[in-house]
């Protein structure tokens, strides 16, 4: 409505200088010379009213322009004393601009609503421009995953993890991938998919990081339960009557001897052969007893209990095996109001365990040394560390040895570190590990 009556206040000035030139016209071409000289400054002067009027309504227009471009929509044009002619320009600038301040804050609230949503998800986003690779925007929670503080550009990650960095790069829109993201604690699988968006002729890819390490190690552990439940239900359903048959075998065997004939050593084989499957027999019903043992833990018994006791009472256990082999055990503990909540007695066996392993890695070693260790990481978990000089593992083996039946030993069973990782799941934490062939091994417990 404002630049309506605007409209008609221009057509009605350009209709009025129209009649006073038509005026002027006539009076020249009749010679009325007098009465043209007394309209003459009339025309001049509505020539410069109107001339005047568009060059302060182009300088208005300048200005509400340049409040656009900077979006400084806070700018007020002064109605209540400007030119009558420009009240309704200004006052039409300033509806436009009160609706632009509105349409701004209403994006800038749905944008700082948005990100604070993509800050609470787990799940890390990146966003860079496909052409360039300069990150646009990554949350908190890809920061805290890949431990960057910062990317510039997408290309910056070669640097810290080079095989991440091709995954990402080669991810297609629309599609997902498995890919290993690398710390300097360690590795996790992390799931990544993207997809793809243009403004401006601009191309954007959008990038989701999920770490799904832990959801694979629970359906890793479940699945290992199931297998571990049918094989040892089998092999005790299957060896039992074995064994007790061969049992029965040997002592009517023994009382049938006075009747039977020795003299080439048959009976005497035949003890031999059915002492033997006797026991193998009972030694796979042990052996399948030992795995059942997988199974058994199904809830932990949480208390409140200081790592400084824990590690007194590993000392204590273990201290006679460490001076028997000359092995040095230092002991680092820089808090000794640390605390942690755990289940005592499955700890203490996890930790006896993975010092057990320590001691048989470093046995041949000139100088023997294990450091027992507990810190807080900066997200306030507590974390235990029992690392070694030994002779340390090579990358496939790590990616083993938390695998039921599997074991570098001769005389391994390959249940030690299964039931130490399904203790931390229990937990609700995590077992990694950390080796360098030559250098040593390090596990890391943490809660």
């Amino acid at each position: 409505m404002t630049f309506r009556d605007l409209k008609w206040r221009i057509l009605l000035k350009v209709i009025l200088v129209f009649i006073t030139l038509i005026a002027a016209a006539w009076l020249l071409v009749h010679a009325y010379y007098v009465y043209f000289a007394i309209i003459l400054p009339l025309v001049i002067y509505q020539g410069y009213d109107l001339y005047n009027f568009q060059h302060k309504a182009v300088d208005e227009l300048d200005q509400f322009l340049e409040s656009i471009q900077y979006r400084d929509f806070s700018r007020h044009f002064d109605v209540k004393h400007a030119p009558s002619e420009l009240q309704s320009l200004r006052k039409g600038f300033n509806q436009i601009n009160s609706t632009f301040k509105v349409i701004s804050k209403e994006k800038e609230t749905q944008y700082q609503y948005l990100q604070k949503i993509l800050e609470l998800v787990e799940t890390g986003i990146l966003s860079y421009e496909a052409e360039t690779g300069e990150v646009m925007w990554m949350n908190e929670s890809l920061k805290k995953m890949l431990e960057l503080p910062y990317l510039k550009t997408i290309h910056s990650l070669s640097k810290r993890d080079e095989q991440l960095y091709q995954d990402v790069i080669s991810l297609k829109p629309g599609e997902g991938k498995i890919a290993s993201a690398q710390l300097e604690k360690g590795s996790f699988k992390v799931l990544i998919s993207a997809t793809a968006f243009q403004t401006e002729e601009k191309k954007f890819k959008l990038v989701a990081f999920q770490n799904i390490n832990e959801a694979m190690d629970q359906t890793e552990s479940q699945a290992w339960q199931k297998l571990l439940s049918v094989m040892t239900h089998e092999i005790m359903n299957s060896v039992a009557p074995i064994s007790s048959l061969a049992d029965t075998l040997k002592n009517r065997l023994q009382k049938s001897i006075p009747y039977l004939d020795n003299k080439a050593g048959a009976v005497d084989d035949l003890e031999v052969g059915i002492e033997t499957i006797k026991r193998r027999s009972e030694g796979l019903l042990k052996f399948a007893e030992t795995y059942r043992n997988l199974n058994k833990i199904s809830q932990p018994n949480l208390t409140k209990v200081y790592v400084r006791d824990l590690f007194e009472n590993l000392y204590q256990l273990m201290q006679p095996t460490l001076d028997q082999k000359n092995i040095q055990l230092d002991i680092v503990l820089k808090d000794p109001n640390l605390e942690l909540e755990a289940d005592t007695s499955l700890i203490e066996q996890v930790l006896i365990n993975l010092l057990v392993n320590a001691i048989e890695a470093v046995k041949d070693r000139n100088e023997p040394r294990i450091t027992l260790s507990a810190s807080t990481t900066p997200n306030k978990k507590v974390q235990l560390k029992i690392a070694d000089n030994g002779a340390g593992m090579t990358e496939e083996v790590m990616e083993k040895i938390f695998i039921p039946f599997f074991s570098t030993k001769k005389s391994g069973s390959g249940i030690g570190l299964s039931l130490c990782k399904q203790i931390m799941m229990l937990h609700k934490g995590n077992i990694q590990v950390h080796s360098r062939p030559g250098e040593g091994t390090a596990f890391v417990l943490q809660f």
